[in-house]
């Protein structure tokens, strides 16, 4: 939470709630404030380290309080005014008021200190962290929740720790394109007076709404997830989106009838337009689906390919591995230097655009399997020769064991991992130090400005054989 802007309403504290001063000792992984009252601590978001705060104590846990910040009596040093009128309901942005420089720092600090509670991690040098060309209006892929509260309609994200739905308007991290696209929904919405989803009564059509953005092309394909599956509403909504934002080239309508919190259902019907996005990160032009996964910043995205690619270092005839290679944007890009490259993902959909996308940039060198990465892996230790080069771009929760062990079986001479997670990255480099790959260099990458969120980089090549006889086992430190 952020200090109240003069002329922002503020929000009402609930009856009886104790009021509390408290100084902040730190950050924690999600960039909440943590102090300590009588030993106990105490989490308030938006509260900066070093900085003496009077907060509502709004939970009192077993473990731990949850606070809201009410006033800053004594700011860091590094403290900025938050550059969104939403930052203090929304949450979802929770280093928006600490200056970038100093995000950085924090950054490239959280990295160094989850290696630093692995023995066999220590030594391993962490550069410095790549700062994004672009603090503001870097994202290019938006999900956002509908709902309607007295009549108005609310196109947003999830109150931190509730139901509740912020209407985050004009998002400062959003690209402009999903700002226009989100207020013409909201006006047709109302204007139409279509039935959004109440997840309390389980009646309703409209659940969520999501934007994809081509920043190279200006271009944009929108999806709707519906409670059941309503051509007419849909189509009507549509149309006049398109109308309204001619940079929409496509509309698409996703069926989701669960009661959970899934946003995605499995059936996705095309309404108006083109079936996908045509995007490009670098070189590389990508055809997305709405529920393809590629990274929300481009510029950097666009810069990890080419650090992974440089580390990769491939020589003609040589083969690369990318498990979990999602549309396939870092093996088209090692494509170019490699004999052959093998994409492993589970996502069928994801699998099927990159198969296009390979076929669109001409990289008849690439082939991608759907399915399982640890048994696909286990198939094809005896097809990739020793020597080859892998990568491993896994999803927050980091490798299951069985991929990690299963990669060391492949001998690379080279492991490149992209994390988006330091705290699985460093679990996971530790296991793969006993499985004799030692971590080499980690390049912290900022690729979600005003959030906690860091991607890392990773090279380890195999350990020597000698330090192979007689590995030294890591003990975890208790996290501070």
């Amino acid at each position: 939470m952020q200090q109240k802007k003069s002329g922002s309403r503020p929000r009402r504290p609930k009856k009886n709630m104790p009021v509390i001063n408290v100084t902040i000792d730190r950050l924690n992984e999600d960039g909440v404030g943590v102090g300590h009252v009588d030993g106990k601590p105490i989490l308030v978001p938006g509260a900066l380290p070093g900085e003496k705060i009077r907060a509502t104590v709004e939970h009192e846990g077993q473990r731990h309080q949850a606070g809201r910040l009410a006033r800053v009596l004594v700011p860091n040093p590094d403290r900025v005014p938050a550059a969104c009128s939403h930052a203090d309901a929304c949450q979802g942005c929770l280093l928006i008021g600490l200056n970038y420089p100093a995000q950085l720092k924090w950054k490239e600090d959280s990295v160094r200190a989850e290696l630093q509670r692995y023995d066999a991690l220590r030594p391993v040098p962490v550069v410095p962290i790549w700062a994004a060309p672009q603090a503001f209006g870097y994202r290019c892929h938006a999900k956002l929740v509908m709902a309607r509260e007295r009549g108005k309609v609310k196109i947003g994200l999830y109150r931190r720790g509730s139901h509740d739905v912020v209407d985050i308007g004009n998002c400062p991290l959003h690209h402009p394109l999903i700002n226009r696209i989100v207020e013409v929904v909201r006006e047709e919405i109302d204007r139409q007076q279509i039935w959004i989803y109440d997840p309390l009564k389980g009646r309703g059509l409209l659940r969520y709404l999501l934007v994809r953005v081509s920043p190279t092309h200006q271009k944009a394909l929108v999806t709707f997830v519906t409670a059941k599956r309503e051509y007419r509403e849909v189509t009507s909504l549509a149309k006049w989106l398109q109308r309204k934002v001619p940079e929409v080239i496509s509309v698409q309508e996703n069926v989701n009838g669960s009661a959970g919190n899934v946003i995605f259902g499995r059936e996705t019907l095309k309404i108006i337009g083109a079936p996908d996005l045509i995007d490009q990160i670098g070189d590389l032009r990508l055809r997305l689906g709405p529920t393809s996964f590629l990274q929300v910043n481009h510029p950097q995205a666009a810069r990890i390919y080419e650090l992974v690619r440089d580390w990769a270092a491939l020589k003609p005839g040589e083969n690369a591995i990318d498990v979990y290679c999602g549309i396939g944007g870092i093996a088209l890009n090692l494509a170019r230097d490699a004999g052959g490259v093998i994409g492993i993902e589970v996502v069928p959909e994801a699998v099927r655009n990159a198969r296009e996308n390979a076929r669109m940039n001409g990289r008849n060198n690439c082939r991608f399997l759907d399915g399982d990465a640890a048994d696909l892996l286990g198939d094809l230790v005896g097809e990739i020769p020793p020597g080859s080069v892998a990568v491993v771009n896994p999803p927050r929760k980091g490798c299951a064991p069985e991929v990690l062990k299963a990669l060391a079986e492949l001998a690379p001479r080279s492991l490149i991992y992209v994390s988006c997670s330091p705290d699985t990255l460093a679990r996971d480099l530790d296991l793969l130090s006993r499985q004799g790959l030692r971590a080499l260099e980690v390049q912290p990458v900022d690729m979600f400005p005003q959030t906690p969120h860091v991607e890392s980089v990773v090279r380890l090549e195999p350990i020597t054989a000698q330090a192979t006889k007689t590995p030294k086992k890591s003990r975890i430190k208790e996290r501070p």
